[in-house]
């Protein structure tokens, strides 16, 4: 079974985060790291591919040629890795990264292809879906639980009541929820052997992409404006003296809550 998880390599979350100033967009110039909730597909596809001749694959989109994130992947057990970096990527919006993951994830023809649900320095939650319409293959989001049995997966999704049990075809893309699996820590070995593992790196045309479909060219959306949240004020505290319960009415009564 050939997977592929889509890592993101994000901004360190520890680190204060900065804006372009010219895009109003998130700086990632520096070193990136994997976002943890892709930690979670990966470890997901290292499971399912536990037999011989299984293989993950990991693909990412990231400037400067940052392979840091991908290389922790790579040591907890994934075989090679895809990035796809140029300038002309700059600014590019959510659907623009769906166009660019799924030119890449062609080229490996897989039997599934894991995500997270969203990412954390975006929370947009569209990419991967988007990925699956663009590719023509089913997809199940909020997968708690995930098993192979044949050419279908079997899914437990996540919903507000419980989960649902769905069943998909083969080739299918897959969401997970943070939890469906515990993580690996790279062990040392891995590592050591992630420095010598395969990452093909590709630029837009090599994927056959037009840049006018991708950076702030092909972008549906643009950022005018950015300002700091406003800073919470204090509460106000009450002090029963028998018309507690009132004035908590009143104060409801005031938000328009009741």
């Amino acid at each position: 079974m050939n997977i592929v998880v889509c890592v993101k390599q994000i901004p360190d979350p520890a680190a204060p985060p900065s804006l372009r100033p010219d895009t109003h967009t998130l700086d990632r110039s520096g070193k990136l790291i994997m976002d943890d909730s892709d930690a979670y597909g990966v470890e997901m596809a290292l499971q399912l591919a536990g037999g011989e001749g299984d293989e993950v694959t990991l693909v990412s989109m990231a400037p400067n040629g940052e392979t840091s994130g991908l290389r922790t992947a790579l040591a907890m057990g994934a075989a090679k890795a895809i990035l796809i970096s140029d300038d002309a990527l700059a600014g590019t919006d959510a659907l623009g990264t769906a166009k660019v993951l799924a030119a890449a994830i062609k080229r490996v023809s897989p039997d599934l292809v894991i995500a997270a649900t969203e990412s954390t320095d975006g929370y947009t939650g569209t990419v991967p879906v988007q990925v699956a319409e663009l590719l023509g293959l089913p997809s199940i989001t909020f997968a708690k639980s995930v098993a192979i049995d044949g050419s279908t997966v079997k899914v437990e999704r996540q919903t507000e009541a419980g989960y649902d049990e769905v069943e998909s075809p083969l080739p299918a893309v897959v969401t997970v929820t943070a939890g469906v699996v515990e993580p690996r820590y790279p062990s040392f070995k891995g590592i050591m052997a992630a420095k010598s593992k395969p990452v093909d790196q590709l630029t837009v045309a090599d994927l056959g992409l037009e840049a006018s479909a991708v950076g702030v060219a092909g972008a549906r959306q643009e950022i005018t404006d950015v300002s700091a949240a406003e800073s919470r004020g204090s509460g106000e505290i009450v002090v029963d003296e028998g018309d507690g319960a009132q004035r908590i009415v009143s104060f409801l009564e005031q938000l328009k809550v009741i």
